[in-house]
């Protein structure tokens, strides 16, 4: 029997058994970063030096890649580091904070997808309101928000988890820290339920943001069909389908799969390559997703990228 207050730290779950294995996690896990690192790079440094790319689409795409930038970077370090020097060890402090940082860029990911949604609402259904609607005020608004929401969701989960008392060890099923793992080793004392309480607000939320984006997409389809011109449907569901790639097959079908999928089918490889899926894997293909139908960010990065290369020559 153990509790928080004089643990010192958790075990994580091992990525492999063998060495061979590991070593091929940590290259694994060494290309998946720097590809997410530079794709969010380059699309963070267009966006913020390209003045035809100030526009809302862009504007939430250079947070999303802010965001994507923080979940790659709260993950996959120590699950490098663990496989590297075969390890499974994160101290307390560590683990706290490790959950923390995931649940805000996670949980801000999730409202700025959202915002999106309605941005692309906006665009295709009223375009005659879009400049009044998503003006430069308003964006600010909105991704403040975002943001504020993401920090206090994080804020309230992390600070209730971690007072709870710890009764089942401190091996995690899971190679970061995760507020849900986290809960599997307590039992019910008073934190208990109101964390359970939180969950479910988030998951409220989080079903709402669901239901608003699934109401959006349903608006934006009908309108496009009613574009006359074919080139003008392909051009609208080319913006459209890549966030909506996004938002339902590799955040929400791959996110509640993992958490709310029946003991039955569980499985420890299905449980890490689920958990790879929403962790690790969206933060390198956003920007190719959200970058292969944008002409102009496209534009922008080859002109950015050769500047560069003409100033080494």
């Amino acid at each position: 029997m153990c509790n928080s207050s004089s643990m010192a730290q958790f075990l994580l779950l091992a990525l492999a058994d063998r060495r061979e294995l590991q070593l091929l996690h940590f290259w694994l896990f060494l290309g998946i970063s720097l590809a997410a690192l530079l794709g969010n790079g380059l699309i963070l440094s267009a966006v913020a030096c390209d003045h035809h790319l100030h526009t809302p689409r862009d504007f939430f795409l250079l947070h999303l890649s802010l965001t994507d930038l923080g979940c790659i970077c709260t993950t996959v370090p120590k699950a490098m580091h663990n496989s590297l020097w075969d390890t499974t060890t994160i101290s307390y402090m560590g683990c706290a904070a490790q959950s923390f940082f995931f649940l805000f860029f996670m949980s801000a990911e999730f409202s700025l997808l959202t915002i999106m949604c309605y941005d692309r609402y906006v665009a295709i259904c009223k375009p005659l309101h879009y400049g009044t609607l998503l003006g430069s005020r308003a964006c600010a608004h909105m991704a403040a928000a975002a943001w504020a929401t993401g920090f206090l969701n994080a804020l309230l989960h992390t600070a209730n988890t971690f007072s709870l008392p710890l009764y089942q060890g401190n091996a995690l099923g899971q190679f970061f820290c995760e507020i849900p793992h986290i809960l599997k080793l307590s039992c019910s004392k008073p934190g208990y339920p109101r964390e359970i309480w939180l969950l479910i607000l988030s998951c409220s939320l989080g079903f709402g943001c669901f239901i608003f984006i699934v109401f959006s997409y349903v608006q934006i389809f009908r309108a496009v069909l009613r574009i006359p011109s074919e080139q003008g449907r392909y051009k609208a569901f080319s913006t459209c389908l890549p966030h909506l790639a996004v938002v339902f097959l590799f955040i929400y079908i791959t996110l509640f799969f993992a958490h709310l999928k029946p003991p039955s089918i569980s499985s420890l490889s299905l449980d890490l390559a689920l958990s790879v899926l929403y962790s690790v894997v969206p933060p390198a293909l956003n920007p190719l997703i959200y970058s292969l139908r944008n002409q102009e960010l496209k534009d922008a990065i080859r002109k950015m990228m050769t500047g560069c290369f003409s100033e080494v020559i």
